[in-house]
């Protein structure tokens, strides 16, 4: 059999329309879906570590000053100097159970450019690896951990463990010298909520109530009904100060003041407790949110006229004043505040 004789390979130039060159560019392309896909499926694809907009495009932001291997000695003081941003550290304490409400809360941060500050507090082992896998240095556990498997519904005691714990999680924080924000996770946000942080107060805070309050309410602590209040625990903003350490020092007090009992009638959980702190701490500088931008759960989902009057004024929705995994997630559809179904048609950056 007679051959053809070919110049050398070498000698040939390279284009997609060869043979050699399409084989190179379908073996790229190959590799190229084979580290993007399984990331874009995963709920933290979008949340890996950016150039923020105030550091220099040229420089790369520095590597967290830990390896995977390291996360279970990973500490609240490396993970808040790691992310904290102009002082302040915006955090939520969560379980592997509600991943998915995390994430949804961490696509609306994102929109608003302030995730990279974000400090996820996980409270199980599960957590605290898949966060980092996915958004390295952005999770830390502090011990000890909770069973990922116990009921966290309202009103149960895993509720009461994973709650009860969140007052000292905002002190240490404090103690480092930051400010800081929590947040619930079963929150969106619609607005960016730090235009909103008007003065130096000490403490921010939004009512739970579902009564209509005026456009120009008071901003100070609102008034008790029966001697009670119900200031909202779930979104907070800290100021590093005396006054917000008093108030979150108090808060712990509070707590262990009233340990789970399974044989009250109404269970307790951290925000009563919040609120007795408020009022045994009435030197603190305190600020309530406007009502039109942070409003409850109970008159965001069940007060349409009111929402359309306050229409393009939403800040931070919470979905409270509703029991249960299934039912939290069908509402958020219901209102289109659901954001991890289109979040992947989305063209992030930092």
């Amino acid at each position: 059999m007679a051959y053809q004789l070919q110049r050398p390979i070498s000698n040939r130039p390279i284009s997609f329309l060869n043979r050699n060159g399409l084989f190179l560019f379908l073996l790229a392309l190959l590799v190229l879906l084979g580290v993007y896909l399984p990331l874009s499926e995963s709920p933290l694809f979008q949340f890996q570590n950016k150039t923020s907009s105030s550091s220099s495009s040229s420089s790369p932001p520095p590597p967290p000053p830990f390896v995977v291997s390291d996360w279970r000695d990973y500490t609240l003081a490396q993970a808040a100097k790691f992310v904290a941003k102009n002082g302040t550290v915006i955090v939520s304490a969560v379980s592997y159970p509600f991943l998915p409400f995390l994430n949804n809360w961490l696509i609306s941060i994102s929109r608003q450019k302030h995730h990279e500050k974000v400090l996820v507090i996980a409270e199980d082992y599960a957590l605290l690896y898949k966060v980092n896998e996915k958004w390295p240095g952005h999770a830390v556990l502090i011990p000890p951990a909770l069973d990922p498997k116990a009921a966290h519904h309202f009103g149960s005691q895993g509720f009461y463990n994973l709650t009860s714990r969140r007052p000292q999680h905002l002190l240490d924080i404090l103690e480092l010298g930051y400010n800081v924000m929590y947040n619930d996770v079963d929150m969106v946000w619609l607005q960016d909520p730090f235009k909103y942080l008007q003065g130096s107060h000490d403490v921010y805070f939004m009512d739970d109530m579902t009564a209509i309050k005026p456009i120009n309410h008071s901003h100070g602590l609102p008034p008790s009904r029966n001697g009670v209040t119900y200031v909202c625990s779930c979104m907070i903003f800290l100021r590093c100060t005396s006054g917000a350490k008093l108030l979150l020092k108090k808060w712990v007090e509070e707590i262990r003041a009233q340990p789970w009992s399974n044989t009250e009638v109404k269970k307790p959980h951290d925000q009563p407790a919040f609120n007795r702190a408020l009022h045994k701490t009435t030197q603190v500088d305190v600020y309530l949110l406007p009502q039109s931008a942070f409003p409850s759960g109970g008159l965001y989902f069940k007060n349409q006229t009111w929402v359309n009057e306050t229409k393009g004024e939403h800040v931070i929705v919470h979905n409270n004043y509703i029991v249960g995994y299934n039912n939290k997630l069908k509402r958020f559809k219901d209102f289109g505040l659901w954001l991890v179904d289109d979040h992947s048609h989305e063209q992030w950056r930092s």
